[in-house]
């Protein structure tokens, strides 16, 4: 599908957790499925945009049409994430990438007798920051919260440059990991909010590629 200006509309959904490794058996991750950037790639595919999923790790079959692509640590997403965002029309940040790695990645599996007692971490990048500083497309950015998430969802909104943000609260029945019912609040960038209670990830993924692409549509 194209823009209102002729151009094709290119979608770049970024989903699913990172690993980031501490021997050839163990990582550092997080409960993240991958569900909901998978659901916004489908929707953008079968509105006729030129989808592209960059995803970590995960269970997920690939929707139909979309242009694939694997990683598995934060730094390998934000190299192949840097790259594309350049032509892309949208950004959809909804990744899980995690904020730490192990400050030395050894060669062999870690013996419980005699082995690391400590793991030290270094800090990842910060590739939606990255992306807010240097932004030439629409961007999207999500935010997992336990607390004051409307404050937490515009500081971050404001901090990292979004046009629009996906903030969800994490409670026991919450819904966030998986295909269940989920609320979210959508803020724009005109700090317009959007409630939304009870909904599928499919559902959702609608909602917010139409907010993302009203103007380009």
């Amino acid at each position: 599908m194209k823009s209102k200006n002729g151009k094709n509309i290119t979608v770049l959904v970024v989903a699913g957790p990172t690993r980031e490794k501490i021997d050839p058996v163990r990582f550092i991750s997080n409960y993240s499925t991958g569900t909901f950037g998978y659901a916004i790639a489908g929707e953008a595919s079968r509105r006729g945009h030129r989808t592209i999923l960059v995803s970590g790790p995960t269970c997920l079959e690939v929707p139909e049409k979309v242009e694939f692509i694997s990683v598995e640590s934060a730094l390998e997403m934000r190299r192949e994430v840097r790259s594309l965002a350049k032509s892309a029309t949208c950004v959809i940040m909804a990744a899980a990438v995690c904020d730490w790695r192990a400050e030395l990645v050894l060669p062999r599996k870690i013996k419980r007798k005699g082995g690391v007692k400590v793991l030290k971490l270094k800090e990842n990048p910060d590739i939606l920051k990255e992306l807010g500083e240097k932004k030439n497309s629409i961007l999207v950015g999500f935010a997992l919260e336990t607390e004051h998430l409307e404050k937490n969802a515009i500081e971050k909104l404001k901090k990292k440059n979004l046009d629009l943000i996906i903030a969800n609260r994490l409670t026991k029945d919450s819904g966030l990991f998986g295909d269940r019912l989920t609320d979210v609040l959508m803020i724009d960038r005109s700090l317009q909010k959007l409630v939304c209670r009870r909904k599928t990830k499919k559902e959702l993924a609608k909602i917010i590629l139409d907010k993302a692409l009203k103007s380009k549509i």
